[in-house]
């Protein structure tokens, strides 16, 4: 089983940015990667995936905003987020796209507040 962590997540004005890293135990080559978040009373929501073979899309709230990318050398996907907006607040997750393969992580807060 491949274990998950979620890293770079924080407080942020609007307008700001910040890249969020996920860090897997083994080689995800295989898998096509998503980036999820899941706001307070809120469903858990696909924001960007990537496919094997680099291939990306985004949900529609965070296109021209947000960029996925992965290194497969590394066993890491990230994400570049840029003027975040307060509607972006939310913990994010990373895990396969669907269905889901992996145990989720324990997410990493992103907070966008003035």
């Amino acid at each position: 089983q491949v274990q998950l962590v979620e890293s770079g997540g924080g407080l942020v004005q609007p307008g700001g940015s910040l890249r969020l890293s996920c860090a897997a135990s083994r080689s995800i080559f295989s898998y096509g990667m998503a980036w999820y978040r899941q706001a307070p009373g809120k469903q858990r929501e696909q924001v960007a995936h990537i496919t094997t073979g680099g291939t990306t899309n985004y949900a529609d709230s965070v296109k021209g905003r947000f960029t996925i990318s992965r290194d497969n050398a590394k066993y890491t996907v990230s994400l570049q987020m840029n003027s975040l907006k307060p509607e972006d607040t939310a913990v994010y997750y990373c895990n396969t796209v669907f269905p889901i393969r992996f145990t989720w992580g324990q997410g990493t807060q992103v907070t966008v507040s003035s």
